[in-house]
């Protein structure tokens, strides 16, 4: 018996709807799965947004992020303000902003329709900091940190500069070599701005775009993640903590507080639980609010003091999520111990570990309370960056000199417990993983990756490091040419011994 025309009628109304809801559902299975997961498993505490006004945060960003390109790299405003920078500053967002260089006081100002400007302002070697509304100083005197190293013009290479005949070693095909450099800056629009490729420590292949050197430090973003857990691993080797404690953050010691049970290695592996709102977060809804994971750039808060204060979404090691919370704690950690044992903490990053690779151009920026602010707003060379790569490479031993402590290396390099739950074999500790294929080298790569196209890849199965950076606008274009550049690569370096 044929159905009835209502019953017809409320089948295709069913099937209607069903197709309406499935084309405004842009979530696939997989994301979908993730989200019934951590909704499971959520504890019942409360999201609440950071205070403020969106416009006014991105301004913020906007300001910072001008006045590192400006002072601190170097570059024009206009390809500044048109190119780079638009995780704190969104690029739609710079339309409804003005903005002016003030080169008399190294500042930039950016004002909103509504009058408000706001400052941000070239301190020194600590780099730019946006400063809180109406303020022309931060809250802490800006020391000076600069590098105790030899000339790098007469030291070689990885300490100095000075590199050994250009010659490549017979088992590397040096055609292919030099085409995978080219590759990286074949499509101009990908603004590639440098690009470095070592083989058993030893530079191959290196190449920048006009008006960058090799001492040019460009933006890095959330490579600086993984220059955190380099500190942190410092530390460790050191004695002063260790990755199965929990993390003393003061915040989270009193008896029944929950965090209290979260671990340093949790807050490494992203899995810390904190509630903390991040564009990354699989259900990330900008209606809810500004997200806590750019507020820690752009607030002008204390951010070791925010980030510590966000109550747990889940239990520790639980779930993972890439957020600031855990890099921004990790470093409130670090500055903990350091200051505790009666060092300088501005300078310990160079004197622990940049001085002993011969890194001369790093520049790690701060809150106006002058805490570090290494999730991301961190400057570098290329070269810097590929000499943080081969530390990695050797398993975290520097001229005879372990500066990891044995373990870490693997630690870093191995998928997260609560990411592998998650059915996401991606992240390590502070540390991404090439375990989904995403670049065209063995699942086993690892790298630190920043906003924009900044990456430094550590292949140990070809002894390779590969740092790749360039300017945001050309990050979706950049990318490909990565990939392109990877997979000739793989071609011209013969497979090594596995590390």
């Amino acid at each position: 018996m044929k159905p009835s025309l209502e019953t017809r009628a409320m089948t295709l109304a069913c099937v209607f709807i069903s197709a309406l809801a499935n084309a405004q559902d842009p979530l696939d299975e997989k994301t979908r799965a993730l989200i019934a997961r951590a909704a499971s498993l959520e504890l019942k505490t409360k999201s609440v947004p950071p205070p403020g006004d969106p416009l006014e945060h991105h301004a913020s960003g906007f300001a910072k992020v001008l006045c590192s390109a400006v002072f601190v790299t170097g570059l024009d405003p206009k390809f500044a303000a048109e190119s780079i920078g638009y995780f704190t500053a969104p690029y739609e967002e710079r339309a409804k902003l003005k903005w002016r260089v003030d080169r008399e006081n190294k500042a930039v100002r950016v004002t909103l329709p509504n009058g408000v400007t706001r400052t941000a302002k070239f301190i020194g070697d600590l780099g730019c900091l946006t400063l809180p509304r109406g303020k022309e100083t931060p809250f802490f005197e800006p020391p000076t940190v600069e590098p105790n190293l030899p000339d790098a013009a007469t030291t070689r290479w990885p300490m100095g500069d000075v590199l050994p005949n250009k010659e490549l070693p017979a088992q590397l095909d040096a055609a292919l070599v030099a085409k995978a450099v080219d590759a990286a800056f074949e499509q101009k629009d990908g603004l590639t701005a440098a690009y470095v490729v070592t083989w058993k420590g030893r530079i191959i292949g290196e190449r920048y775009r006009d008006g960058i050197t090799m001492h040019t430090p460009l933006e890095s973003w959330s490579m600086g993640k993984s220059l955190t857990a380099t500190l942190m691993g410092i530390l460790i080797k050191d004695g002063v903590y260790s990755l199965d404690q929990p993390a003393p953050i003061p915040e989270w010691q009193s008896t029944n507080d929950p965090r209290k049970q979260i671990r340093i290695a949790d807050i490494l592996h992203m899995s810390s639980g904190l509630r903390f709102r991040a564009p990354l977060d699989p259900d990330f809804d900008p209606a809810d609010g500004y997200p806590d994971h750019r507020y820690v750039y752009t607030g002008c808060v204390n951010s070791f003091k925010w980030a510590a204060n966000r109550p747990l979404q889940w239990a520790p090691n639980t779930v993972g999520r890439y957020r600031n919370s855990d890099p921004v704690a990790t470093n409130y950690l670090i500055r903990l111990a350091v200051e505790k044992r009666g060092d300088d903490y501005h300078s310990f990053p160079q004197r622990a570990l940049f001085d002993k690779l011969g890194m001369r151009d790093m520049v790690l920026e701060t809150d106006p309370y002058g805490n570090f602010l290494l999730q991301g707003y961190e400057f570098g060379s290329a070269r810097d960056w590929s000499r943080l790569g081969n530390l990695y490479l050797q398993d975290g031993v520097w001229d005879g000199e372990r500066l990891l402590p044995m373990g870490f290396v693997d630690f870093v390099s191995t998928l997260a417990p609560a990411w592998v739950a998650d059915s996401r074999p991606i992240y390590g500790g502070f540390f991404w993983i090439n375990g989904t294929g995403r670049f065209p080298i063995p699942k086993d790569a690892y790298y630190m990756a920043g906003a924009g196209g900044q990456y430094t890849i550590i292949i140990p199965s070809h002894d390779l490091v590969v740092v790749r950076m360039g300017h945001y606008k050309g990050s979706s274009v950049g990318f490909e040419a990565l990939r392109k550049s990877l997979a000739l690569l793989m071609q011209a370096v013969p497979k090594g011994e596995v590390h």
